[in-house]
């Protein structure tokens, strides 16, 4: 065999190599893609399950035994539907808005927050407690891609600085029924980001200054005794 046909079988031989390794990886790949999916997936059915059943439970029971029984961050759900959503970010920002099953799991995120969200104004009345409820409207239309950025970041520290306060985030843009009668019903604008603050409209983001000016000062006397007391154990 010639010095050529050797080297034209040692480059067939080396590009079927890599294109073998391509194919590995994009398999490999898109199958841990969808053992993530599928593990969000029953998450946000176990979760739907859960609030759906805390609704039952609370209907009769006293609210001093809610009192309890809750956290400074309200329901034991609260804190699971918040961190399901850093996931699902996480999982949007890796595969895209677009991508039809990240789209559908959005929408079942979607409708277990607005339960949630019902969740919380249920006992608000009931029990006459005054939680501090934002809802946080975004689009990922590519009209609000640094401003809504920055709100969204602005929004994760105040959760995590006044466990209060209750934030619930929604792609405006999604065609849920559930959620457009949400944004009418709180008359909300399509202009991004837009916020509901215990039922009162605020639109733009300038600083986490600002945006802390439009919350209410009882979330923070709140937040300062939680951690008074906290100190204190």
């Amino acid at each position: 065999m010639s010095t050529l046909s050797r080297n034209i079988l040692l480059s067939l031989a080396i590009s079927g190599l890599i294109i073998g390794t391509v194919v590995y990886a994009i398999n490999y790949l898109n199958q841990q893609r969808v053992a993530q999916l599928n593990t969000i997936e029953d998450q946000l059915s176990t979760d739907t399950l859960s609030v759906e059943t805390q609704y039952s439970l609370l209907a009769n029971a006293p609210c001093e035994d809610f009192a309890i029984s809750s956290s400074s961050e309200g329901t034991s759900l609260s804190q699971e539907v918040s961190n399901l959503g850093d996931k699902l970010q996480y999982t949007e920002n890796r595969l895209g808005g677009t991508d039809p099953q990240v789209i559908q799991l959005k929408n079942q995120y979607t409708l277990l927050e607005i339960r949630d969200y019902l969740l919380t104004e249920q006992l608000a009345k009931t029990c006459h407690t005054s939680p501090v409820v934002v809802l946080y409207f975004y689009s990922n239309a590519g009209d609000c891609k640094d401003v809504c950025d920055r709100a969204g970041y602005a929004l994760s520290y105040l959760h995590q600085t006044y466990p209060n306060l209750r934030v619930y985030s929604f792609d405006y843009n999604l065609k849920i029924g559930a959620l457009k009668t949400l944004e009418t019903l709180e008359k909300v604008q399509p202009s991004f980001p837009a916020f509901v603050i215990n039922h009162k409209q605020y639109y733009g983001f300038t600083s986490l200054t600002d945006f802390e000016s439009n919350l209410p000062s009882s979330l923070f006397a709140t937040s300062t005794a939680t951690t008074t007391t906290k100190t204190q154990k």
